[in-house]
């Protein structure tokens, strides 16, 4: 079982950066793919970025060149930073964990923490 915990939401102009971060629990972190996907109101849950066990990345257009995925196996915690963020990022934005690689089927998720940017 792993426990995910997303922080570092709020609000935030047009332009500006956030960075997320997802702590999570258990000692096979490190052998876990990584993921974040969002939500915006009215709208399915979508697939931003993925970071397999060996540190590759990948990115949905819509973020590719604005977000950087990254992890600490250390530290049991996923990193997402955000730049030249847009009032369509406005979203509420999700960690997960998936134990079988990056197939955008994640097994864990975290309970989601909001991100507004603000025009």
């Amino acid at each position: 079982q792993v426990q995910l915990v997303e922080s570092g939401g709020g609000l935030v102009q047009a332009g500006g950066s956030l960075r997320l971060s997802c702590a999570a629990s258990g000692r096979t972190f490190s052998s876990y793919a990584m993921g974040w996907f969002r939500q915006a109101p009215g709208k399915e849950r979508e697939f931003m970025t993925a970071i397999s066990w060996n540190g590759n990345t990948y990115y949905a257009d819509s973020v590719k060149g604005r977000f950087t995925i990254s992890r600490d196996n250390a530290k049991n915690t996923v990193y997402l930073q955000m730049n030249s963020l847009k009032p369509e990022d406005t979203a509420v934005y999700y960690c997960a964990a998936d134990s079988r690689g990056v197939t955008g089927e994640p097994d864990y998720w975290g309970q989601g923490t909001q991100v507004t940017v603000s025009s």
